[in-house]
């Protein structure tokens, strides 16, 4: 376990960002866990027999799909890289090309439809508060992740004059400017207003709770369930719906992937390419016409 601590303070001095460290540990002591109830030892090294049949525990024990196994060996191989560079192995034993073919053309179909986003955020409008709406509008009309909006801190990334914001903890840790539209502007505004008389106003991040200076995704999951409640939608709305939803919309209307790409800070195309699919109503009502 001592290596494994060592492999995430390595990916951080790489600038990983926090997600992917803590996704990449976690993968790795997966590992470690099946690798000790299967020999009852701590493995030292990896040995490409022994991924192969991890490999095979997570398809045909696990029943995981092909997406997770893939995140999984990605881990191992940044793993594998590393007891390299340290010098506790010499040979690389896992490769790209084990990765698992996805049969993955798009993006699941939306869930909710645009009436449905409609209906969460009027149940914000009605009995939440500038903040939530503040928060909900961001995500509906930037397609931020949630992880981003909560970091966003006033004096350095909104400049609202200008009807910009900078997102600077993105995947990756990856830079990017994205456009406000007035209805992003105006939210933000009036939460403004009211922030500047709450406990935590000297906070530098734009989005606090009572409980903290920056809102926590366990909060904002909160805040989500109790609306989706409020709009009586058959489930829960999450925030990645609505990042969903967006890129969707927009390539629906006429934005193209290039543009949905940079917008949404997506760092491979394909990904974007995914949420070309129509809604599933849409698909029904073109398969009625047949």
């Amino acid at each position: 376990m001592i290596l494994l601590q060592k492999f995430s303070e390595q990916l951080k001095k790489e600038g990983k960002s926090h997600n992917t460290i803590y996704s990449y540990h976690l993968a790795v002591k997966d590992f470690f866990s099946w690798f000790k109830g299967t020999f009852d030892k701590e493995p030292t090294v990896l040995y490409a027999q022994n991924v192969k049949d991890y490999v095979q525990f997570l398809q045909t024990v696990k029943n995981q799909g092909a997406t997770t196994i893939n995140a999984k060996i990605a881990a191992l191989l940044k793993y594998n890289s590393f007891l390299i560079s340290i010098g506790i192995q010499t040979d690389l034993v896992i490769f790209k090309n084990q990765r698992r073919k996805i049969q993955q053309k798009f993006a699941s179909p939306a869930q909710f439809t645009t009436k449905d986003v409609n209906k969460f955020i009027q149940a914000v409008v009605e009995k939440g508060n500038a903040r939530d709406y503040a928060l909900v509008t961001l995500l509906t009309y930037t397609g931020c992740r949630i992880s981003e909006a909560l970091n966003i801190q006033i004096n350095k990334d909104l400049h609202l004059s200008s009807n910009e914001l900078v997102i600077r903890a993105g995947k990756g840790d990856k830079e990017r400017t994205v456009l406000l539209n007035t209805k992003v502007v105006n939210a933000i505004k009036a939460y403004l207003k009211i922030r500047n008389e709450h406990k935590h106003a000297d906070s530098p991040y734009l989005f606090v709770s009572n409980k903290a200076e920056r809102m926590s995704r366990i909060t904002a999951n909160e805040i989500f369930t109790q609306y989706s409640e409020k709009a009586e939608l058959d489930r829960k709305l999450t925030p990645h719906d609505l990042r969903h939803h967006f890129c969707s919309n927009a390539l629906e209307n006429g934005f193209n992937v290039h543009e949905v790409a940079n917008i949404a800070g997506h760092s491979n195309i394909h990904t974007t390419l995914l949420y070309t699919n129509p809604t599933r109503q849409k698909m029904l009502d073109k398969l009625n016409r047949l």
